[in-house]
């Protein structure tokens, strides 16, 4: 850094983490060297918590990092960057992250729900960031390319275009037995 001047980078990320309301990982994706022990990443998760689940803000700088997170009844999101990072750019995937894991969880995000559904979480995980690198920021993009299936939704819960197709695809089936 000779001039301050940061070379660009597209490795924005350095972790993805959602806790529950004792502090404890239910979900947490590392993608760089800075906690590479399993005890340290616990240990920093830790501390995190402790430093954020009474705070009522929703950006930190903790040990050298820029976190973002966000709270909702009993798990708490976390996005973790480099403190050079852009924290808009952190709160946009944080967003992504949360509204994501809601419309996977029709809007029933607890912890609960989180742990029944947590192929799907891992899978929007994956869709969001991979090695640190931002792949999507729509959380519709994220949820349409882990296809949660649409068989399960209620009827009252789905959209007149979703009943449509799936009329459709019964009549289709009925005629062609």
């Amino acid at each position: 850094m000779d001039g301050g001047i940061l070379e660009p980078s597209l490795y924005s990320l350095k972790a993805l983490a959602i806790l529950d309301n004792d502090g404890n990982r239910l979900l947490a994706k590392y993608y760089d060297d800075t906690f590479p022990t399993a005890k340290e990443q616990k240990a920093f998760e830790k501390n995190l918590f402790n430093k954020t689940h009474r705070a009522n803000a929703e950006i930190i700088m903790f040990e050298g990092m820029t976190c973002v997170y966000k709270s909702n009844v009993d798990l708490f999101f976390y996005v973790v960057g480099s403190s050079n990072e852009n924290e808009l750019i952190l709160a946009s995937v944080l967003n992504c992250f949360y509204d994501s894991i809601s419309q996977i969880l029709r809007k029933n995000v607890e912890k609960r729900a989180l742990l029944d559904n947590m192929d799907a979480v891992f899978l929007a995980t994956d869709e969001i960031c991979d090695g640190g690198i931002i792949l999507e920021a729509d959380p519709n993009a994220v949820v349409q390319k882990v296809a949660v299936r649409n068989d399960d939704i209620p009827l009252g819960e789905q959209t007149v275009a979703q009943v449509l197709q799936s009329a459709k695809e019964q009549i289709k089936w009925s005629l062609l037995k």
